[in-house]
């Protein structure tokens, strides 16, 4: 797919030296992961499904990150972000003239899916495309299925103006009557299909709700004469201020945040989009939302492709299995399968499981046991982000009502897990858990449980580090790493994790345990400088690390230290990278690549040396400021050498893949790794392995 994002005046715009803008960084991402939805390695509906998470990430972009740079600029315009010295205003420029191009790709690239569809036997109608016979079949179900479940109203003198809503799409009609001209406004329901079936026959034959809407939707306004209509959507800031004065401790924080989560249903609007460039009612609504033109887009068939992941619904499911990647369930690692109890595993030696390849259902089956077994003192877990219907959450309520005195670090500001995670918060604070809603004004992203466990007169300890959420339906899709370890220091180090949470303690060296916001960066920086020492002194230096982004400044020159010193440095970076590799003299050393696949790729480790002196942590933490300076993380080491060497492994698989994999090259381009041998991709090979 051509490079619509790296021409030269964006180019100078958002890179400056060894640097990337953060933004462009992302905006790069999420066009990896459209340029997935024309891959031909991909199956079909896969390639569908792309187009639909490519739209979700931009909607989640202009919320979060536009929002933030929308408050910056009002409240600090001249501050410069740090490392290509850009401020909000330009950084906005820049931002819309790059998604204004992302808009016209993401509909070429529907337009080629709409073709392949038609050809597989699936044909996704326009409503200017139905015959008459068919017309007369749309308008019919328009009228009896979705007509009644459509909102209207009138703008006039005597109907006060409305409030459009975040991420709802509407309808707006010219009307005319009695020669008078006023706006129709029509909005429709979260329970109405996005997908109609039409006519029988062996092809499947769909038209969209949109088509449906736009083809009929004059019907909502009897009486009237529409004389032109227009489908929209806002999208609104959904960056809120969530620091509050800890002290107050008379200040219920659940209900403060379910104020936040209800405001961001009026927050300013960072994005309009409509389906005409060119309209009176669209100059009617930039004039009454008060939007800058630069924040109107244009897209003349939908504003989210949602509907692309359900296609396969309406296929018989041996011809949808065909279009779809090859099923495929997480292993049992055979030592966990022949073991009759988990805690005794647990306790004898250490646990690897690697997400989705490994089954989650061992760390839930663990939970069980911990939950019954009277060894069993005491459970301590933090969670950012909860499956809807959680066996976790209904395990640690079972464990309370045992007995066991189980606390749970609950993040209420996981954004847009706000709700989920207060609903869980009340539920297990009434089966008996004592709840914690976090540390000052830190996010705790961690990823452990501690369980202490007396037996006889001794304390023993199981502790569980990852890199991903507790989280069963995401444990299916992203990749993380996971060790459930006996070891006595780490469980002495969770168990005062869980102390310091308590207490509000941020001011705690840890003796295995690098934990920010105090000793997580300063103990990563060091072994960088010491990668940095050898090559110095002639030795052979190397850095190996994964995670999703990589914009920490700190680290960044840090690592370009590392480079000119001669150390060798291989990062696997999926998402954001400020950091550009290969500049000579600067970062010469240094390779990066992005791997956008099957599954999200989503674990972070960090591995410092070769061979006998190798370090390994797996974290909860990417190289991001806010992570290592402003959340509270865990980065833990990798204790058993046998471990060690398997993730060293999956990380050097990855970097031999040759199908998935990008290269981030010295122009700011993702390039596609050079092909030499056979085709490997990581993914694939890893599921194989499983198989």
């Amino acid at each position: 797919m051509k490079d619509i994002l790296a021409d030269g005046k964006i180019k100078k715009r958002f890179m400056s030296g060894v640097y990337m803008n953060r933004e462009y960084s992302w905006l790069l991402f999420n066009k990896r992961v459209l340029d997935q939805s024309r891959d031909a390695t991909n199956p079909l509906l896969e390639k569908c499904k792309f187009l639909s998470i490519f739209g979700s990430n931009l909607d989640e972009f202009f919320m979060v990150r536009v929002g933030s740079l929308y408050n910056e600029n009002v409240s600090d315009p001249q501050e410069k972000e740090n490392k290509t010295g850009l401020t909000a205003a330009k950084q906005l420029e820049g931002i819309n003239a790059v998604v204004r191009k992302l808009y016209v790709e993401r509909s070429k690239c529907y337009a080629a899916l709409r073709r392949e569809l038609s050809a597989a036997g699936i044909k996704i109608l326009r409503a200017d495309e139905l015959t008459p016979l068919r017309r007369e079949e749309c308008r019919a179900m328009f009228s009896s299925h979705i007509l009644p479940l459509l909102s209207v109203m009138v703008l006039d003198a005597k109907h006060p103006l409305m409030q459009f809503e975040n991420m709802k799409s509407y309808m707006l009609c010219d009307l005319e009557r009695g020669g008078r001209r006023m706006i129709g406004v029509l909005s429709y329901s979260a329970a109405l299909d996005r997908l109609y079936r039409v006519g029988g026959g062996e092809k499947v034959k769909l038209i969209p709700l949109e088509e449906l809407i736009r083809a009929f939707g004059d019907m909502a306004f009897i009486g009237y004469t529409v004389t032109d209509r227009m489908m929209m959507r806002v999208t609104r800031n959904a960056d809120f201020d969530t620091h509050i004065d800890d002290s107050d401790v008379e200040r219920d924080f659940t209900e403060f945040m379910r104020k936040k989560v209800e405001s961001r249903a009026k927050l300013n609007v960072v994005r309009l989009e409509t389906d005409k460039e060119t309209s009176r009612l669209r100059d009617f609504v930039i004039k009454l939302l008060k939007v800058k033109p630069d924040y109107c887009f244009t897209d003349e068939r939908f504003f989210d492709y949602k509907f692309m992941f359900n296609l396969g619904k309406f296929l018989p499911p041996e011809r949808a299995a065909q279009l779809k990647y090859p099923p495929f369930k997480g292993a049992v690692p055979g030592y966990v399968r022949a073991s009759a109890s988990l805690i005794d595993t647990a306790l004898s030696r250490d646990i690897f499981l690697s997400y989705p390849y490994d089954s989650m259902s061992h760390v839930v089956d663990l939970l069980e046991q911990c939950a019954s077994d009277d060894r069993v003192s005491s459970i301590s877990i933090t969670i950012y982000r909860l499956a809807s219907h959680s066996r976790i959450a209904d395990l640690l309520c079972r464990a309370s009502e045992n007995g066991k005195q189980v606390t749970v670090v609950i993040e209420l500001l996981a954004r847009f897990d706000e709700e989920n995670n207060m609903y869980f918060a009340s539920k297990l604070h009434e089966a008996g858990c004592t709840i914690i809603y976090g540390m000052e004004n830190y996010k705790v992203h961690s990823k452990i449980i501690s369980v202490v466990l007396k037996d006889g007169d001794d304390i023993r300890y199981i502790t569980h580090l990852g890199t991903g959420n507790y989280n069963e339906s995401t444990s299916k899709q992203y990749t993380d790493l996971n060790i459930i370890t006996g070891d006595t220091a780490i469980g002495e180090d969770a168990s005062q994790f869980f102390r310091n949470i308590a207490i509000c303690n941020t001011d705690f060296k840890y003796s295995r345990l690098l934990v920010a916001p105090e000793t997580l960066k300063p103990g990563l920086i060091a072994y960088i400088d010491r990668e940095t020492d050898k090559a110095r002194r002639g030795g052979e230096g190397a850095i190996l690390a994964k995670m999703n982004s990589l914009t920490d400044k700190d680290i960044i020159d840090k690592f370009v230290e590392a480079s000119r010193a001669g150390v060798k440095i291989d990062l696997i970076v999926r998402g954001i990278c400020c950091l550009i590799p290969g500049i000579p003299g600067m970062t010469e050393n240094i390779r990066i690549i992005s791997i956008v696949g099957r599954f999200l790729e989503h674990s972070r480790v960090y591995c410092f040396g070769s061979d006998d002196d190798r370090i390994v942590y797996i974290s909860s933490a990417d190289l991001m400021t806010r992570n290592t300076d402003k959340r509270v993380e865990i980065a833990a080491p990798v204790l058993d050498r046998g471990i060690a060497d398997r993730i060293v492994g999956i990380l050097q698989l990855m970097l031999s893949d040759n199908v998935k994999a990008r290269k981030l090259c010295p122009d700011g381009k993702y390039r596609r790794v050079e092909t030499l041998g056979d085709p490997v991709d990581a993914q694939q090979a890893q599921i194989a392995v499983k198989s």
